[in-house]
């Protein structure tokens, strides 16, 4: 019987881990569903849903070759799939200041107040080793406007934080 994993690989960044990752899974006649991969500093990071008859030990059986010689440690944890039942990004949400410690805990509790839903959060560190600029892109869902939810995180521009929300338009389809 087929089931759901979700797998989370990381390992330092170099060429050649999606491909020896997914040529296991495809011989072993695994279906890849969702995935997201980026590159994090030096790391690479992957979280992926396979559907496959294996259990949790045969899908680290059928990695373990490619994980041991890229240096890679892999999570597998059984899911539901929820496939095709997407909630769609409907406000962006950009925030740019000084890297401070507590600039993501006090955006995202902010947020979490209001019911926002986040569906992807990137960041990043720009500027200088000696200036540093937290940059923080994140897309959610919503019940209220991009003008309510940029409203509610004004206070944050009082502590040197700036950030705004736009609304977004989802082609779907």
């Amino acid at each position: 019987m087929k089931r759901w994993y979700m797998l989370t690989v990381v390992g330092r960044d170099q060429p050649g881990i999606v491909a020896a990752l997914t040529d296991a899974l495809f011989r072993a006649g695994a279906n890849l569903g969702e995935a997201s991969m980026v590159r994090l500093g030096g790391s690479f990071t992957i979280m992926m849903m396979v559907e496959t008859e294996q259990d949790e030990s045969g899908i680290r059986a059928l990695l373990g070759p490619a994980g041991l010689s890229l240096g890679l440690k892999l999570h597998v944890d059984t899911i539901e799939a929820h496939l095709h039942s997407h909630v769609e990004p409907n406000v962006r949400v950009t925030v740019y200041g000084a890297d401070r410690p507590g600039i993501v805990a006090q955006v995202t509790a902010a947020l979490a107040s209001r019911g926002f839903n986040i569906l992807d959060l990137e960041s990043d560190v720009a500027g200088t080793p000696e200036q540093p600029i937290y940059v923080m892109t994140i897309d959610g869902h919503s019940a209220e406007s991009a003008t309510a939810i940029e409203k509610l995180l004004l206070p944050l521009r009082e502590k040197g934080v700036e950030v705004g929300a736009e609304p977004l338009e989802t082609l779907v389809g």
